[in-house]
């Protein structure tokens, strides 16, 4: 019983002492000089020159979009490539041995079936597509531009 999670031990040991480790060898190497522009507070691309309340520029807002759909969007690929290239149930039944009467059959392995992964390779390149596009429409209009 105390052997079994030894290793689980162990794993939290080291991780603890690595992150004591990088803490201490920051404090010892690390620069330690106090300049005034390394204390003043910076905020969301600006400096905080005058009122707190003041109108940020709608052009970090337009960024801040563009990063958050564009990055979202390319998250779903993540599926696609999983499911695109996992084995179909045809390869793993034949890698298994055959089932019996007493044997329970072979579990299904899922992903895209053969017979439609071109289709879905297809759709895929749809999305790519639009998604350049709107890149390039983006781009084009000055989105990513800080002046």
């Amino acid at each position: 019983m105390d052997t079994e999670f030894t290793p689980i031990f162990l794993f939290i040991l080291v991780a603890i002492m690595v992150a004591l480790g990088m803490l201490v060898a920051s404090a010892v190497l690390g620069p330690k000089r106090a300049t005034v522009v390394k204390q003043m507070p910076y905020e969301s691309g600006m400096d905080p020159i005058g009122d707190a309340r003041q109108r940020f520029d709608v052009r970090f807002y337009l960024l801040a979009i563009a990063f958050l759909l564009f990055d979202v969007e390319l998250l779903f690929l993540y599926p696609w490539a999983v499911a695109q290239w996992s084995a179909p149930a045809a390869t793993a039944a034949a890698s298994a041995p055959a089932a019996t009467a007493s044997a329970p059959a072979p579990p299904v392995v899922a992903g895209i079936p053969p017979v439609f992964r071109n289709l879905v390779f297809g759709e895929i390149l749809v999305f790519i597509a639009i998604l350049a596009a709107a890149f390039a429409y983006a781009w084009r209009k000055g989105v990513f531009e800080w002046r």
